[in-house]
């Protein structure tokens, strides 16, 4: 069986294709919708449409204080392993959970994902060329990275106390475990729609790195392994895809300066959400 988490914050576009894809699936014990900030109808949507759902609604509007209040809540119901947090803005599979947890009972991995499917049917050019690039890059096929979501096990969530007040929750989650210790479930899958132009790609990609950068400033990474992805680049640029691959470096770069940038006054950071995803 499972719990279920999902953050929510100005979500009403898109909360009820996350929950049907959800409300649905076998092996949950509970739901819960974690509403932080909201000052649209995100909650009156999921407390009308799903009566079966526990919705918080949340003054505060913080991803990571959202994640700790339900997990508070769901101890109080009785939590129960593995735990699934769900962004809002994606949609499980069909039989998505029972085929995670099946998974899990039968590996010893820690920290998992489905596998992610990034819909760029919406996006400009550039931003499908980018994610022609990212999504063969070896660090995303490593596992939990680019799914919004995650599921811990029980001896996982033992790894840290509580969601600190980080920006980027995922990363902070990845470096917790070995590479060993994390994998995406053949079999199961998370969609995601990607951003629908070049700026909102850039924006959502500058609070994830930005975000690592925060980790590795507070000492945050308690496990860090060396990784060389150089020259997988540089084999790109001397491949068919040379101009697929130098538009993504371009797009880096951009990303990379624009986050140190940011790094720069951190403490005035302001959540910078992707919008064009969600139909706004």
């Amino acid at each position: 069986m499972a719990t279920i988490i999902v953050p929510a914050h100005n979500e009403s576009s898109v909360i009820e294709a996350c929950l049907d894809s959800i409300i649905n699936q076998p092996e949950v014990d509970q739901i819960i919708v974690a509403c932080n900030g909201c000052t649209d109808n995100t909650a009156e949507i999921v407390r009308q449409k799903y009566p079966t759902i526990h919705c918080l609604d949340i003054s505060t509007p913080s991803k990571v204080n959202a994640l700790n209040e339900a997990e508070s809540f769901a101890r109080e119901l009785g939590l129960t392993f593995p735990v699934y947090y769900i962004d809002a803005d994606t949609r499980l599979s069909e039989n998505c959970v029972s085929c995670v947890n099946q998974y899990l009972k039968t590996s010893d991995i820690l920290l998992a994902a489905p596998t992610p499917i990034i819909d760029t049917s919406h996006s400009s050019w550039i931003v499908k060329t980018y994610y022609k690039v990212w999504v063969n890059l070896p660090y995303i096929k490593e596992g939990v990275i680019a799914t919004c979501s995650y599921i811990i096990t029980k001896e996982g969530r033992s790894r840290f106390d509580k969601f600190p007040d980080v920006i980027n929750d995922d990363g902070f989650i990845r470096c917790n475990f070995w590479n060993s210790e994390i994998n995406n479930v053949p079999g199961a899958e998370i969609y995601i729609r990607a951003p629908k132009d070049l700026y909102s790609l850039i924006k959502i990609k500058t609070r994830a790195r930005l975000g690592n950068m925060q980790l590795r400033a507070t000492g945050q990474c308690k496990v860090i392994e060396n990784k060389q992805y150089g020259n997988v680049m540089l084999s790109k640029l001397f491949s068919r895809d040379w101009l697929s691959t130098t538009i993504y470096i371009g797009i880096a770069s951009i990303i990379r300066i624009r986050s140190k940038k940011q790094f720069k006054q951190l403490k005035d950071y302001r959540w910078e959400k992707d919008l064009s995803s969600r139909g706004a």
